[in-house]
């Protein structure tokens, strides 16, 4: 089984370079989709946010764990259809930048963070991060594409929470290593794209 899942994957990830929005979709509904789909798994800033929103929610548990998700993709939602409007603002890939960034913090640290305000933190990245996608999405018009894109982003908070489930049940060193060094990885991924 985990042979036919990696193949897949595999098979996914061949075509990379088109998988991109813009690449002549208009009119071609599975490719479009499909673009959407591959857009948040090719974005260090989008695929690193997009999990660490998942391994948050396993680290906080209750009803973290589906309220963090679901509140990233409704908003992001919302965003993208913002974006795809043509409705934005100078500063959102700023504000992604800072969003990996404040993740990694999130996740490296135990700040005692009340639920309305984690979900309101989760609403902030979320909205920035679908206006970008609804600005590269935007020249195509495309809603088929905007709903691969949730469904990849729906993989990635639930590939996050069996991350975090994984290390969180793991009472060994290294997990608590594994976690502190996404992180960091990602406060320092976040710290480039800012000054980049």
């Amino acid at each position: 089984m985990r042979k036919i899942v990696l193949s897949i994957l595999l098979v996914g990830f061949s075509s990379v370079v088109s998988a991109h929005p813009g690449h002549d979709l208009v009119g071609n509904n599975f490719a479009s989709a499909y673009a959407g789909f591959m857009h948040p798994l090719t974005g260090w800033d989008h695929l690193l946010v997009m999990l660490a929103i998942g391994i948050w929610a396993s680290k906080l548990g209750g009803k973290a764990r589906w309220q963090l998700p679901l509140t990233f993709l409704s908003v992001m939602t919302l965003g993208a259809i913002l974006g795809l409007a043509g409705i934005t603002f100078s500063g959102v890939e700023t504000a992604i930048a800072a969003s990996v960034m404040a993740m990694g913090l999130l996740l490296a640290i135990n700040l005692p963070i009340p639920a309305i305000s984690r979900i309101g933190i989760v609403a902030i990245f979320a909205v920035f991060h679908g206006m970008a996608h609804g600005i590269e999405l935007h020249s195509q018009q495309s809603y088929s594409a905007l709903a691969g894109m949730l469904v990849a982003t729906a993989l990635l908070h639930g590939a996050g929470l069996l991350l975090g489930d994984s290390l969180n049940s793991q009472r060994i060193q290294l997990a608590k290593w594994l976690q502190k060094g996404l992180a960091l990885a990602m406060v320092l991924v976040g710290g480039y794209l800012l000054v980049a």
